[in-house]
């Protein structure tokens, strides 16, 4: 069993980071969704950024970094979409962190990570989040931080794929994506 935070995209905590998070219940982890909206959600980008920009960032990795402070240090970080950028800044307060996993969009990790951390990162190709020029780039700061980092893409998918109640959805590219993350968490030592 391995401990996994999952943040939300920035549409907030809806169905999707649920459901993700009950598939890897399902395979036996355990499974944190923080509300950094406090509640709120939103159906657009465009809305998910306003509101967003309402809370203010500060308050959001303010309450990233409480909900993540009662988790175990080895806990692996994820998120979403703007979740991915939430777990990558919980990095550096959370060196024991067993891994990371980045869903829809790519963060930057800080300069210096502990060796041969496991990083994964999931994205649509051509994603904004993601843009497929800046991949080799990131993956090549990445390792240079001392990860130990993958980038795995999917071809023809839209942005957040793996949400099966928006238009981007693309089946293939979810089981696969669920796929490896499950194999990822499996590797990752008890208990963590």
């Amino acid at each position: 069993m391995t401990h996994v935070v999952l943040f939300h995209s920035v549409l907030g905590l809806r169905r999707a980071e649920l459901a993700a998070a009950e598939r890897l219940r399902a395979a036996g982890h355990e499974v944190t969704t923080p509300d950094l909206y406090g509640g709120e959600t939103a159906t657009t980008l465009e809305d998910g950024f306003a509101l967003k920009d309402r809370i203010g960032w500060s308050t959001v990795a303010s309450r990233a970094l409480d909900a993540a402070r009662k988790l175990p240090e080895e806990t692996v970080l994820a998120g979403m979409s703007m979740g991915a950028v939430v777990a990558a800044g919980l990095l550096p307060h959370r060196p024991a962190t067993a891994g990371v996993l980045l869903l829809h969009a790519v963060a930057d990790l800080p300069a210096k990570v502990r060796e041969g951390l496991p990083v994964q990162l999931h994205a649509a190709d051509p994603d904004d989040f993601a843009p497929p020029a800046a991949l080799p780039g990131w993956l090549d700061a990445a390792t240079r931080s001392g990860a130990d980092a993958r980038v795995f893409t999917y071809p023809g998918a839209g942005h957040f794929y793996t949400d099966s109640s928006l238009p981007d959805h693309d089946e293939d590219a979810a089981a696969l994506t669920w796929r490896r993350i499950l194999a990822f968490l499996a590797a990752q030592p008890p208990g963590c």
